[in-house]
This record gives C-alpha cells, sequence and structure tokens, in this order.
C-alpha cells in the first residue's frame, strides 16, 4: 500500500453502499478489514483505501432457545464467544484463532473475519465447517446494492444457497454486513484419550479406526515427535519431546463420554496403550491443536513459512511424511490426517513447488498461511484452479463484483495490479 491510505469507517450498511459505490466511481479498489487479523493471508493487496467495519459491532438478536445468533459482522469473535459460552452454547465447527500462528497479538478478530476466512477447528470432522453454521447474510455486492441470502431458521433455502458462497470467500465476493449462524449446545465433558509413540502411519490407521468406530469422535490429531518438540504448555505436559502423540476427542455428557473412552480405548489396544487425560488439560490441548500452537510466530518455527494442506485422509501419513523428508520441515495432523499443516524452512518460493507437487500427488491442495509479503507477491498463495474451475469461479466473482472492487487480488496473484 502507499503512504497515505483512505480509512472509510462504515457505521451502517448504507456507509458500505456509499462506498463500495464510490469506489467503483474512482476505479478504486477496497480493501474489507474488521481488525485486520487476517491480513497477512492472501495475496499482498495494492490499493490506498480501507473500508472499515469495526463499527458494525452489534448482536442483533440472540435466541438462545432457538440456536439462533445474529450479529453485525464486525462484532468482535472474542465477545460473541463470551456471550454464547455464558448460555452454555458454542460455534460447533470451532473457529481458528490465527494470532500466535501470524504473531498478530490475541486478537481473535471479527464474524465476518471468521466467516470470509472460513478456517475451522478440529471438530470440522464431525459438525462441518464454518460455511454449515451460516444460515444467513445481509451483504453489499460489488455492485454497491444490498441483498439478503439465507434466513433465520434451518431450513429456509429455495433455489441459490448464496451465502454459502461467502464462507471462505475473503471478502472477494460481497461485503457482509450481518449474519445469522447456528449455535450448538457445548457438550457437558469432553474425554481425550492419549497414544504415544506411534509413526505418521500407524498413526494413521489409529485415527481411521477412531473414526470409523461407532464412539462419536469429535477429533483426531497427531503430533509426530518433531512437532511435539516445538511446543510447549499443554501439548509439552503429555508427552516427551523425543515421542509422538496421537489424540482422540470423545464428547457428551459424563457418564457417556466415560463409557466411550473406555471402550475406544479397548478398541485402539493394538495400537498401544491409551491414557485418558485430565479434564483441565483436555480443552487446551484442542486449542493448542486448533491455533496450530506448535509452529507459533514466537516459538522456535516462527521464521518459518506455513502451508495448510487440505488431503484425503488415508493418505495423509504418507504425504506428510514425503514432505518432512523432501523440505526438512515438520508436520502435524488434524482432522484424522485429512488436514496436514507443515512449517517448512525458509526458501526463495517456501518450497511452493514442492509442497503443492506432493499433495497434488495425494489427491489434496495446499494454501500458504504464514509468509511475509514478499514470499506471498511470488507465488500463488491459494491453490491455482483448474481450467474450468476457474472459469467457473470467474463467472461468479464477475456476477458479484464485476469491477473487481472488493479486495481485488488478494485471491488471484497479479490481479491486484
Amino acid at each position: 500500500m502507499g503512504g497515505h491510505v483512505d480509512i472509510l469507517k462504515a457505521r451502517d450498511a448504507a456507509d458500505v453502499e456509499a462506498a463500495v459505490r464510490a469506489a467503483i466511481a474512482g476505479g478504486q479498489p477496497l480493501d474489507i478489514v474488521g481488525h485486520g487479523t487476517r491480513r497477512q493471508i492472501g495475496q499482498p493487496t495494492v490499493t490506498d483505501a480501507v473500508l472499515d467495519l469495526s463499527s458494525l459491532n452489534a448482536v442483533t438478536a440472540y435466541e438462545p432457545n432457538e440456536l439462533i445468533l445474529t450479529v453485525q459482522s464486525g462484532a468482535p469473535l472474542a465477545d460473541v464467544l463470551s456471550l454464547i459460552d455464558s448460555r452454555n452454547q458454542h460455534f460447533a465447527f470451532e473457529p481458528m484463532n490465527p494470532a500466535a500462528l501470524l504473531g498478530s497479538g490475541s486478537d481473535a478478530g471479527t464474524i465476518g473475519g471468521m466467516l470470509a476466512a472460513g478456517l475451522a477447528g478440529p471438530r470440522r470432522i464431525k459438525d462441518g465447517g464454518a460455511r454449515d453454521h451460516l444460515l444467513g447474510a445481509h451483504a453489499v455486492s460489488g455492485f454497491g446494492d444490498s441483498f439478503k441470502a439465507g434466513g433465520r431458521v434451518v431450513k429456509n433455502v429455495t433455489g441459490y444457497d448464496l451465502c454459502k458462497l461467502l464462507a471462505g470467500s475473503w471478502g472477494t465476493l460481497a461485503v457482509m454486513t450481518e449474519v445469522t449462524l447456528k449455535v450448538m449446545p457445548r457438550p457437558e465433558c469432553q474425554r481425550t484419550l492419549v497414544l504415544h509413540g506411534l509413526d505418521d502411519a500407524a498413526a494413521g490407521r489409529a485415527m481411521t479406526a477412531a473414526l470409523g468406530s461407532p464412539y462419536d469422535i469429535s477429533g483426531a490429531a497427531h503430533l509426530p515427535a518433531s512437532a511435539l518438540r516445538t511446543a510447549d504448555g499443554a501439548l509439552s505436559a503429555i508427552g516427551a519431546p523425543d515421542a509422538s502423540v496421537t489424540l482422540v476427542r470423545l464428547e457428551g455428557i459424563a457418564v457417556s463420554a466415560d463409557h466411550r473412552a473406555a471402550s475406544l480405548a479397548r478398541a485402539l489396544a493394538a495400537f498401544g496403550k491409551a491414557e485418558i487425560v485430565s479434564d483441565d488439560l483436555s480443552p487446551r490441548l484442542w486449542r493448542a491443536i486448533r491455533d496450530v500452537l506448535p509452529f507459533a510466530a514466537s516459538g522456535v518455527l516462527g521464521a518459518w513459512p506455513v502451508w495448510r494442506i487440505v488431503c484425503p485422509p488415508a493418505l495423509g501419513g504418507a504425504l506428510g511424511s514425503g514432505l518432512v523428508r523432501a523440505t526438512g520441515g515438520e508436520v502435524l495432523y488434524d482432522w484424522g490426517g485429512g488436514l496436514i499443516w507443515a512449517a517448512v524452512p525458509p526458501s526463495d518460493d517456501g518450497h511452493a513447488v514442492l509442497v503443492r507437487a506432493h499433495a497434488a500427488a495425494a489427491g489434496g491442495h495446499a494454501t500458504l498461511i504464514r509468509g511475509d509479503s514478499t514470499l506471498r507477491g511470488g507465488i500463488d498463495v491459494f491453490q491455482p484452479l483448474a481450467g474450468g474451475v476457474a472459469a467457473l469461479a470467474g463467472r461468479v466473482k464477475h456476477s458479484f463484483d464485476p469491477k473487481d472492487i472488493l479486495n481485488r487480488g488478494r485471491m488471484v496473484r497479479g490481479a491486484a495490479t
């Protein structure tokens, strides 16, 4: 960005409309910002105009008995989580807080940023991602027009479910001003089983067995010895630095969780004796995995680029092990091996060619989550799309934002110029 930045602070949806229309008239793209906690993710954008949504921060309606929350997009995520936690409710998709990974302080950002990024935590394998819990949205398109998608009940969709497109679009399709989300009762308790010393392949088999069992698993993760070595806090409390740990989570009412945990421990006996960790430690473990704390910016690997790789879980162990050998990096596994976080030593391209070659061989795709602006400007941060899919994505973008005003260049390299 240049030296002078015009910050347009929106007070309501009408301000957003006016800002977008002015940007269209002047040919000036807009950076869409809440708290800015995720601005380090994506291609560097080139604009001197910022549309600040942080004043759109009201909770419009909260109906705990109906499991429905309507909130403006600039509302601080931490405040909203505190509100629903006070009613023993939560977002079941376990939104990731990237602050520690990116080194951006402790701010979890805004509701709008959470949805625009769509980064879900370990419970994704059971309860889906952010888009699955987004019931409706009010937004302003790249035409400068307000529109509404979805509604305020679970079964509200006829025709195209447009609000699902907004989740994970990184603000490139429309500016969300208000959203309605499904909340869920928070589980009474959780039990975490820990297996020690498994290699990546054996851990994959153990997690697959757990997820295929009848015991209603809500998390399955594996930290190789090398990843655990760089961790502190909760993760360092469950194993020696020279031994890997494999974690499986069960949730529900206490009597059910205890029974299922004991049954699962017996079912996994072929992989070793499973330890059940203490009640206070378990939530801390899963927060550390959700937020990728072994690769935190303040830690040993803080200067290393970090990739997020999604692949078929059955191939995750081989993909991760291959990446470690090829790059000298370190990995950890979530989603039963379907999500791999890889920290790689610095290089001119952040090992993009190697990472994407390994991911493609396993039928997966990779996104650079942490990297400096020079690295992000020199490679494709998001997985390049194949021809037909790229053409479809272009048509969707054009139907929402034909002048490419909103977060220009955030997702496609070279588009910001």
